[in-house]
């Protein structure tokens, strides 16, 4: 019998994915065994990959030591540097070669990550190509971390000055939020982070933006660690990302409300890598698009005091002079264009909590509302004199 040569093959499959993110209290007790879990519930007796980040060294390396000699669970401890001029391929291959010399698994010893969000965006993503894919759990350290990266199912790595430009989809099953991490964290790291929650609550969720309006500056100053007050916020904010990231995960509706803060911040945080942080970056992005929401008519002049308000209240910035210049702004709208497959898809708020997608945002535009940003946030300028009433 002939064989034909116009034969084809279809394949289809369907994914099914789980992951867990759990408020797990006193993880570095050696009495809770809770950090040595594994995906189907268990523990395994394999050594132990454990990725901290260089900040925490200090602060918890002899207690992770001890955490593992107590339990009688062979480790290996790497340590990595924060940083997003450190989110490298070099730091994903070191780990890599770990997990080939700890002769880890694909299911029974998954590695543990440990620290801020370049940390755990190198271990998901050494973790994904390890073994075409293995699972990891992630213990996020920051506020940045806990309500952005440890929600996602992104991986990523920085590459030729551009952002997470490598990278994967890969969740870990399971992510342990022990907020007594944020304990040690700078303030400014504080700061950091509430810049994501901040993101949420001016384009999705009108209660967490009264909560950080009315007890912003309280939260920041005690590092989250009020039990009631910070469990609502972070919880409002996990709630906020997984209803939006639930339906469409892999991004394949390129319309995304938690691209907020998002579209112009990437490349000028890249630019300003040395003297900018991620979250100061997205307020900035979503303080300029604001401004561009104001100037369109669908955000009032009084929601404008507000949002520079409260992020004054955060301890977060208000104006850089990067989001003064035109040219790199647009520069940035434009790579992120080619990341939206060629369209804008700018998230705008419609209000506090409410938004809209616009598509046909143009240099002029960008370049005023870069002179009204600078403007109305100046020390010295009344908004009211800007803005109007």
């Amino acid at each position: 019998m002939s064989k034909t040569l116009d034969q084809k093959w279809e394949v289809r499959s369907t994914l099914d994915v789980s992951y867990e993110i759990r408020i797990a209290p006193d993880l570095l007790n050696p009495e809770n065994p809770t950090l040595l879990e594994l995906p189907d519930g268990g523990t395994g007796s394999g050594e132990r990959v454990v990725v901290l980040d260089h900040n925490l060294v200090g602060f918890y390396g002899s207690r992770i030591d001890a955490y593992f000699r107590a339990r009688a669970v062979p480790h290996r401890t790497v340590v990595v540097s924060g940083g997003e001029q450190n989110k490298t391929m070099g730091q994903v291959f070191q780990i890599v070669s770990a997990l080939n010399s700890a002769g880890t698994l694909r299911v029974g010893n998954p590695p543990i990550a440990i620290g801020g969000g370049v940390a755990l965006d190198i271990v998901g993503l050494a973790a994904s190509l390890y073994r075409r894919g293995i699972p990891h759990t992630r213990i996020p350290t920051t506020l940045l971390s806990l309500v952005d990266v440890s929600v996602a199912a992104k991986t990523g790595v920085n590459f030729q000055g551009y952002r997470n430009r490598i990278g994967s989809y890969s969740p870990p099953p399971l992510t342990l939020v022990d907020l007594s991490f944020l304990g040690t964290v700078p303030h400014r790291q504080i700061s950091n982070g509430a810049g994501e929650i901040l993101k949420l609550g001016l384009i999705k969720d009108a209660t967490l933006f009264e909560l950080l309006e009315a007890d912003g500056p309280e939260l920041v100053n005690n590092r989250f660690q009020h039990p009631q007050t910070a469990r609502q916020a972070i919880g409002l904010a996990i709630a906020d990302m997984i209803e939006e990231l639930r339906d469409n995960l892999w991004e394949k509706d390129l319309r995304r409300v938690v691209d907020y803060g998002h579209s112009f911040s990437p490349l000028v945080e890249m630019r300003h890598v040395h003297d900018m942080l991620h979250g100061e970056a997205v307020t900035l992005d979503c303080i300029f698009s604001a401004v561009i929401a104001l100037r369109r008519g669908h955000l009032g002049h009084g929601d404008l005091r507000r949002i520079l308000h409260t992020a004054r209240g955060l301890r977060l910035p208000v104006w850089h002079s990067a989001f003064g210049n035109a040219e790199l702004l647009w520069q940035a709208l434009s790579d992120t264009v080619r990341h939206r497959n060629g369209s804008q898809n700018l998230p705008l708020m419609a209000g506090i909590g409410r938004s809209l997608f616009i598509n046909d945002l143009t240099f002029d535009e960008v370049a005023t509302a870069a002179e009204h940003m600078r403007q109305v946030t100046a020390a010295d300028v009344r908004l009211e004199a800007v803005v109007g009433p």
